[in-house]
């Protein structure tokens, strides 16, 4: 038995839409023998400095009925002793997290800007309680501020209550608002608690 095997990446892609994307069928269906494409191979390992799993490149050989692959490896594992380039790889669309074809729906790419926001939110696991969007600092930057909401001033002024992530990482924890993200720079709202609703706000109150 290999020492190795092919991380599963829809579970990843459902369990994490924003901040973890891979193709999906239309896109997969369109892979040719001679493309490359990128696969997880997951392993385990004594060595407490390596990873949990390698994303490698292999080469189409061929495509079979169900969208199933034969491939070869095009990557010289770093951790994986018992694989080496040209080594034969069979697997499945759900196994490919990366190729040629490029999805107009990547949500991760979408929401890959940044924000700052407060780990009453990231750590705490509150939902998005007031945000605002103000002019971006720098290329990177969405412009949105995000708080819980119950934040004190003591909490706010301390820099290590804050981060600076991408949407997609908040959006992971409470995506109730993503529909207000294409709203233009001085645009804020807060969350009605007793609806959940949000609803427009003058920035800053």
């Amino acid at each position: 038995m290999p020492s190795w095997s092919l991380t599963d990446a829809d579970v990843l892609a459902q369990q994490y839409k924003y901040t973890f994307y891979k193709p999906g069928v239309a896109e997969i269906s369109k892979v040719q023998p001679g493309e490359v494409v990128k696969l997880i191979f997951a392993f385990e390992s004594d060595d407490p400095a390596a990873p949990s799993a390698e994303r490698m490149w292999v080469k189409v050989l061929e495509v079979l009925p169900g969208l199933k692959f034969r491939g070869a490896l095009d990557n010289e594992p770093r951790y994986i002793k018992d694989l080496k380039p040209d080594d034969v790889v069979e697997f499945e669309a759900r196994h490919i997290i990366n190729c040629d074809h490029d999805s107009s729906n990547n949500l991760v790419e979408r929401y890959i800007k940044r924000c700052f926001v407060t780990h009453r939110i990231l750590e705490d696991q509150e939902r998005v309680g007031y945000l605002y969007r103000e002019d971006p600092d720098r290329d990177d930057d969405s412009g949105w501020r995000m708080t819980a909401g119950d934040e004190s001033d003591e909490y706010m002024d301390n820099a290590d209550n804050h981060s600076y992530v991408s949407l997609g990482a908040v959006l992971s924890v409470d995506d109730s608002f993503v529909g207000l993200l294409d709203s233009p720079s001085g645009s804020a709202y807060a969350r009605v608690e007793e609806t959940g609703e949000f609803v427009p706000v003058d920035a800053g109150s």
